[in-house]
């Protein structure tokens, strides 16, 4: 499996980014993918994920994102995405996409029980 994420940059606070993170080498659709983010000196923590299973799509987020961050994801493209609204300085960090195969519709919001990792995507939120 390998996943390409893109679409980091450089945002205004307030402002909106959106993620996306290409999927390869296996059938997608029994994969849980997550985003997850990591700042400077602190550890990498979760912030959305998305499974599909039985046709119903299930969406977690972080509190702190809750509201303003979107995941998706499109089955035919073997794509993943992140919708980043109304973002703040503390948003900043290298965003991680993250999946797992999963055909029973099990997720975890934590970061050990993903097998596999994009390169990450630096996103800065600043004035």
């Amino acid at each position: 499996v390998q996943l390409q994420a893109s679409g980091g940059g450089l945002v205004q606070p307030g402002g909106s980014l959106r993620l996306s993170c290409v999927f390869s080498g296996r059938t997608f659709n029994s994969y849980v993918m997550a985003w997850f983010r990591q700042a400077p000196g602190k550890e990498r923590e979760f912030v959305a994920r998305i499974s599909w299973n039985m046709g119903n799509y299930a969406e977690s987020y972080a509190d702190s994102v809750k509201g303003r961050f979107t995941i998706s994801r499109d089955n035919a493209k073997n794509t993943v995405y992140l919708q980043m609204n109304s973002v703040k300085p503390e948003d900043t960090a290298v965003y991680f996409c993250a999946a797992k195969n999963s055909p029973t519709g099990v997720t975890s919001t934590t970061a050990r029980w993903y097998q596999y990792w994009g390169q990450g995507t630096l996103v800065t939120v600043s004035s």
